[in-house]
């Protein structure tokens, strides 16, 4: 169970990573442009960074629900929770690329 866990976990920080670096580039342009495009772009990217770094802290830090993810969530489950947050870096990966080009 603790590998569909560890994966999670390093999905989940690769996104708000490349989140971070969005916000950075996005943030430098609505300063620069003062576009309602790139303010909308950097807050997307705020809350959904929010939402991973949420994740990844009951994944790793909270007492309770760190214990339950590693031992007692059905393989299943972690299938499709991996899944998602592999795909979402995937998407970001591509949106990274495509923003630094």
């Amino acid at each position: 169970m603790s590998v569909w866990l560890d994966a999670a976990r390093v999905a989940a920080a690769v996104n708000v990573l490349l989140l971070a670096l969005l916000v950075a580039v996005w943030g430098r342009n609505y300063l620069a442009f003062r576009s309602k495009h790139t303010l909308g772009m950097s807050l997307f990217a705020v809350l959904l960074a929010g939402e991973n770094a949420f994740a990844l802290y009951y994944y790793l830090a909270d007492p309770t629900l760190s214990v339950w993810f590693d031992s007692a969530v059905p393989a299943v489950a972690w299938r499709a929770m991996l899944l998602f947050h592999v795909l979402e870096t995937l998407a970001l990966g591509f949106l990274t690329w495509v923003t630094l080009d």
